[in-house]
């Protein structure tokens, strides 16, 4: 086995979850499809949204599921054949039929397109780490990196498509684009049979580690304080990340420079990646947190002073720590208990963004309501949920001390 190809097989796993990642660019398409479906409401709209994050966390589960009988190779094309049919199906939407339209964008978009990313993430993530025995917080970094940028980085050509051929010939498009590169990676990737470059270091550790199932792991305390954390600081990023662009409008910005954010969740996936993997848990999620307590102390200053600088400064922190939680997750959860079951593992760990998804949002929602349409209250709750989450960091600290998987650094 050629061990030089892992990093062949991470940038092909990288570009499938930059694709994989369009599922993230839902607000794109939102604005096209009200103006096809005039008596949508956005209620009914963010649904869709909603049911596709449900469908990821579930469809990761099935994926996790699925790698104890298939090989990646099937689980990439199961991933595959279900984006494109969902797709391919909102592409056939119908203007005059509103209310049957919506169900088959709630089962296509949502239910076929969240599942078919969740599989397909979980089938590369897993898979490539096994190859990254000695660097699972880079490797991890680099693909979430990928996935998060997904909608940024082709969401300024998906957006030409919509103005220039319409919003359903630009799914057709994307349901054959999406295909393809799935299609490409399960021939390309492979998983690894034997120990792998810089594996020999790690041999002798990985044999003295307790790999533990799925009903293991969760009857453990510090996985459910993790999980608690994750959902913390989650939702405390969600809190800006979900209004980044009108916060930036708010203090004199353009709604481009409030994307910024997205810029940094990717390169937050990377530094929390190579954090993790020269320092540890510890550190990496310390770090994690005190990106985010800098950038609401950055947020308050810049809103009571209205200093675009100290705002956008503040949404690039936000981002940061953001970016690096999900990294964080796939590192920790495979150091912390074991690679064997890590494919179910993960997908369990990643529910936690199922609360923060619906907290972050909401709380956001009606304090700027409650406030008249000022973010300063916002920024003071960002603060709150990141101090919860520094509670939650010490008292894992403290239960883990009773584990022998844990990296104490």
């Amino acid at each position: 086995m050629n061990n030089n190809k892992r990093w062949l097989y991470l940038g092909v796993a990288t570009i499938s979850t930059l694709f994989l990642g369009l599922i993230y660019a839902w607000s794109l398409f939102r604005a096209p499809f009200s103006e096809v479906f005039k008596t949508w409401t956005v209620a009914q709209m963010s649904m869709t949204f909603t049911i596709s994050m449900i469908m990821f966390c579930l469809g990761g589960l099935i994926g996790g599921q699925l790698g104890k009988k298939f090989g990646v190779k099937v689980r990439i094309l199961i991933a595959a054949v279900l984006l494109l049919v969902g797709f391919f199906m909102v592409s056939t939407l119908n203007p005059a039929d509103a209310s049957g339209s919506l169900m088959k964008l709630y089962i296509f978009y949502g239910i076929f397109g969240g599942g078919g990313v969740g599989i397909g993430y979980n089938a590369v993530i897993t898979t490539i780490t096994k190859w990254f025995p000695d660097k699972v917080g880079l490797a991890s970094g680099i693909m979430l990196m990928g996935f998060g940028l997904g909608g940024l980085a082709l969401g300024s050509v998906v957006t030409k498509f919509i103005a220039g051929i319409g919003i359903f010939s630009t799914f057709k498009l994307l349901a054959i684009a999406i295909f393809v590169v799935l299609l490409v990676a399960a021939i390309i990737i492979k998983a690894p049979e034997a120990p792998t470059a810089g594996a020999s270091k790690t041999a002798a550790a990985d044999d003295n580690t307790h790999h533990y199932t799925s009903a293991e792991m969760m009857k453990t305390s510090r996985f459910w304080i993790f999980f608690l954390w994750a959902i913390a600081l989650n939702s405390a990023g969600l809190m800006v990340i979900n209004s980044a662009a009108n916060i930036s409008v708010a203090y004199g910005g353009s709604a481009v420079l409030g994307m910024i954010v997205s810029l940094f969740n990717g390169a937050g996936r990377i530094v929390a990646g190579n954090n993790f993997d020269r320092f540890g848990r510890k550190t990496s999620s310390i770090v994690n947190n005190i990106f985010m307590i800098i950038a609401g102390a950055l947020l308050i200053a810049g809103g009571v002073s209205h200093s675009l600088i100290l705002v956008v400064i503040g949404l690039i922190f936000v981002g940061l720590s953001y970016g690096g939680t999900p990294t964080i997750t796939s590192a920790y959860v495979n150091k912390a208990f074991g690679a064997k079951y890590f494919a179910t593992n993960f997908s369990i760990a990643n529910f936690s963004l199922i609360p923060a998804a619906i907290i972050g949002p909401i709380i956001s929602a009606k304090l700027l309501e409650a406030a008249g349409g000022k973010y300063d209250s916002n920024f003071r709750a960002l603060i709150v949920f990141t101090l919860v989450a520094l509670a939650l960091w010490i008292g894992l600290n403290i239960a883990s001390k009773k584990s022998d998987n844990e990296d104490y650094k």
